[in-house]
């Protein structure tokens, strides 16, 4: 299964992402944690909805295909 990334699941275009710069940080092991802190401290950058699955998947539910998928493998939200 895929492994999502905290700059997978950041929203970049917010205009706190634009402020912090997002868009030019490294997206690699070593920068990592610092996407973490920066999520942490501006939840709303995350996208939604994530959703989890009973196997301890999860999926970023933007669209109807990525709902649709992740409720055919048994989900809590």
């Amino acid at each position: 299964m895929y492994k999502r990334q905290p700059w997978d699941i950041t929203r970049t275009q917010e205009a706190v992402a634009r402020e912090l710069g997002l868009e030019e940080w490294a997206r690699d092991a070593a920068t990592r944690e610092r996407w973490i802190a920066a999520l942490a401290a501006h939840p709303g950058l995350i996208q939604r909805p994530i959703i989890t699955a009973d196997d301890g998947t999860a999926v970023v539910g933007r669209t109807e295909e990525a709902v649709r998928d992740a409720l055919s493998r048994g989900t809590s939200m």
